[in-house]
């Protein structure tokens, strides 16, 4: 005969805690790749991600609903 398992019980704010120090581990490692590119380097990535970003918007399909009514 299998017994049920108990449920695993989460302490939310140690479960919150871990999410944010995560977050701020990840912008760290972003912020140290950043520091260690040179001028030219860093102006290329921004050039890049600012026309991928316009041209990802350039092919969006307007719904005429806001982002806001569609849960976004």
């Amino acid at each position: 005969m299998v017994r049920p398992r108990m449920a695993e019980i989460v302490n939310l704010r140690t479960a919150r805690k871990r999410a944010e120090r995560r977050r701020k581990q990840e912008h760290a490692a972003a912020a140290r790749v950043s520091h260690g590119m040179s001028k030219a380097a860093r102006t290329l990535a921004k050039t890049e991600r600012s026309k991928f970003r316009r041209e990802l918007d350039e092919h969006r399909i307007e719904t005429g609903e806001t982002d806001e009514i569609a849960g976004r």
